[in-house]
């Protein structure tokens, strides 16, 4: 049976929502902090499931790996076309309309068939080709972030089955990530401009008399080799670079909104101990992103980039022996009072409970029976 295990691209599908804090207990034997309650800072990440639309193989060449063949799936949604024009209001919307009609008739069916029959014989590695759902993030971008996931484990022809039978289904992140596991989180950081060096690298300020600036390097070389070194600290760029992380833990994975008996269930941020009605998104929502609707993942620590931006989750590279890494963890309790401030109530009854009805309160009841009355009249 083939195995998912996702590969360094530009791209993901996970969304960095925002941060909170969470209580837990240490389970480390022989440490003083174990069997203690220990605060620590999360990012939680919204993980809509990615829809798989094709399988491409590759061949081994002396320059590195070469596609051999891609086949895509029968129906490709409009947000994964959406990535291949510049301008999709003004475009013809005809990208895979050929690719699409070979599942139509039994030469393209066995044109199909030959190019997984090719793959199977001469591809070293299957990776299976998917998309974002930007539909379930109510977000103004519409184009999907295409990726491509690798396939490891079991032969070349089980990974072309199991390609085949995701074809046009959802992959949820359960399928690929499991709770307690250590991953790599691969993203574009925060841009910041256009910077000095003092700002960029960080250089030692000169004294307050100095001529002509004192937020410079004093002396950035000798007159001969008559060039500037390339580990002499100079302005420029600063931040929106490329950045891999390792060793992100992975505290949780939980459902976002859903129905159950017919009614929607936001109870999704409630623990053994804290057993209060709650979701995870604070009061407020999340500043600069808003309500987390989806699954989604709470890793330890930080990510890079700011809010909405996209990252890669990849498999870790590493084999994990240290008791940190591999720790159970139980949460305890998970912060959702207000990110916008000093929260102080973790939900609007404790609010209410607390203060009393607000005078914004009393007016939305008075304006709700009032246009209950004018309904009934």
């Amino acid at each position: 049976m083939a195995l998912w295990d996702s590969i360094p691209r530009r791209e993901a599908s996970v969304i960095v929502a925002g941060m909170t804090h969470v209580v837990r207990e240490a389970d480390r034997p022989g440490s003083k902090i174990n069997k203690k309650e220990i605060v620590e800072a999360v990012t939680i990440v919204e993980t809509p499931p990615m829809v798989a639309i094709g399988v491409v193989g590759y061949i081994e060449t002396p320059r590195g790996l070469r596609a051999l063949k891609t086949v895509w799936a029968e129906h490709i949604g409009e947000e994964a076309k959406r990535r291949f024009y510049k301008n999709w209001s003004k475009s013809k919307k005809k990208a895979f309309t050929k690719a699409c009609k070979k599942w139509e008739d039994d030469l393209g069916k066995k044109e199909i068939e030959n190019d997984l029959k090719q793959i199977a014989k001469y591809a070293s590695a299957v990776r299976l080709i998917c998309h974002t759902q930007q539909k379930l993030l109510k977000r103004r971008q519409k184009k999907a972030h295409i990726m491509e996931i690798q396939l490891n484990g079991g032969s070349i022809p089980d990974k072309i089955s199991f390609a085949r039978e995701h074809f046009e289904k959802e992959i949820p992140i359960r399928s690929v990530f499991t709770k307690d596991e250590m991953i790599d989180t691969i993203g574009v950081t925060k841009g910041k401009g256009f910077k000095g060096v003092t700002s960029r690298w960080h250089t030692k300020k000169l004294p307050r008399k100095t001529h002509k600036g004192l937020r410079k390097v004093a002396c950035i070389g000798a007159w001969h080799p008559s060039r500037i070194q390339f580990t002499v600290a100079r302005a420029g760029q600063k931040g929106y670079h490329h950045r891999t992380e390792i060793n992100k833990k992975i505290y949780d994975i939980r459902r976002g909104f859903h129905t159950e008996n017919g009614k929607i269930v936001k109870n999704n941020a409630s623990t053994e101990y804290d057993i209060a009605d709650k979701s995870i998104n604070p009061m407020g929502g999340f500043p600069h992103y808003g309500e987390v609707k989806q699954d989604f993942m709470i890793l330890k620590g930080c990510c890079v980039g700011p809010k909405k931006r996209v990252l890669t989750l990849r498999k870790s590279l590493l084999t994990h022996t240290k008791r940190k890494a591999l720790e159970s963890i139980n949460l305890k309790f998970i912060d959702t009072s207000s990110k916008f401030g000093h929260g102080r109530f973790q939900t609007h009854a404790d609010k209410m409970a607390f203060m009393g009805p607000l005078k914004k309160d009393k007016e939305r009841a008075a304006a709700r029976i009032a246009a209950t009355a004018s309904a009934s009249a």
